[in-house]
């Protein structure tokens, strides 16, 4: 019988393990479509994942990856015929279904959205659930009247890992003033080459105040950190600002007040990218290819084996992972 292979997270009598292993095909889930994997990618949930954090996978055995782009081998839906091109980010790969971290994938068609034909298959994994992420939190800005052109920047938190390298650059490249905090001074440079004007000290913006607003700094914000920072953000934004938040890295706890809301009229924009609806997909893939920059983004790739994730998945949690981590899946 054929097999191939994935990375398996098992559980049994409550003692976790994840390995390489060589699979039968008949052990794939069911699903409309079989898919050749050629790349998946790195995010800090996949850390989470690969480490065996509690929390994250809902059912075993589990193939880790929350995102994969490849080719159709074969379908049995009308969406979509073997050739195409695709990418699936979110709907509970690697908590409920089957993700990336493996050569094959089977899913139904409804989870598969088209690759734009400006994009490799490279790319569409290296913008993956980060990219899709930091270009819903621009859309929410742009609904919300943060343009580009205001007299005072957006700020990007987080802005050396995923979500925040490519809101940087998305950012940049339609016209706004950028600031990019982050806690690493040592990757100014590597921010300013994606098109930051202003580099922030993450602990500036995270430092406790009694006060419930300040200064009005930031025209709005996409906050990847979420905690203190978040409460940091909100405070500092100008009247009628936004923040899309779409992070948690430093805390899930949110101590702030009212004030922001109601004197300044500032907008929270909570931004979920895993249950999105396939026509909205769409859009936001089509935005990426138009409004990423494609060099900037093959600059911030840093492709690996899967045999790396292992210890990827350590850096990534201690935050020492910058830009985007392809994984390599297939030849």
């Amino acid at each position: 019988m054929p097999t191939f292979k994935a990375m398996l997270a098992t559980q049994q009598d409550g003692e976790f393990a994840i390995s390489i292993e060589q699979i039968d095909t008949a052990q794939l889930p069911p699903g409309e479509v079989l898919i050749r994997v050629a790349y998946s990618d790195l995010n800090y949930k996949d850390g989470c994942v690969v480490t065996g954090r509690p929390g994250f996978i809902r059912k075993y055995p589990m193939v880790p990856g929350i995102d994969l782009a490849g080719t159709v081998e074969e379908s049995a839906s009308p969406e979509c015929k073997p050739g195409d091109k695709v990418v699936v980010t979110g709907w509970g790969l690697s908590e409920s279904m089957w993700g990336g971290y493996a050569e094959l994938a089977r899913l139904d068609a409804k989870y598969l959205v088209p690759v734009p034909p400006a994009l490799s298959l490279r790319q569409a994994a290296a913008i993956g659930t980060a990219g899709f992420t930091a270009m819903q939190c621009v859309l929410a800005l742009e609904r919300h009247g943060v343009l580009p052109g205001s007299s005072k920047p957006v700020l990007v938190t987080g802005a050396a890992g995923g979500v925040g390298s490519l809101a940087v650059a998305i950012l940049a490249k339609l016209g706004y003033t950028v600031a990019a905090s982050t806690g690493r001074a040592e990757l100014g440079d590597y921010l300013r080459s994606l098109g930051a004007h202003e580099i922030v000290d993450r602990a500036s913006i995270a430092a406790p105040s009694k006060k419930p607003i300040e200064s009005e700094r930031w025209a709005g914000a996409v906050d990847s950190v979420g905690g203190d920072t978040l409460s940091g953000v909100l405070r500092a934004i100008a009247n009628n600002g936004c923040v899309a938040a779409c992070g948690l890295a430093g805390g899930a706890e949110l101590h702030t007040t009212v004030v922001p809301f109601i004197l300044r009229g500032v907008v929270l924009a909570g931004i979920n990218s895993v249950y999105v609806p396939k026509p909205e997909r769409v859009v936001i893939w089509d935005r990426l290819a138009k409004d990423l920059p494609l060099a900037l983004l093959d600059s911030t790739i840093q492709e690996s084996r899967l045999e790396d994730v292992f210890d990827l998945s350590r850096q990534i949690l201690a935050g020492k992972v910058r830009g985007r981590a392809v994984i390599r899946i297939s030849n």
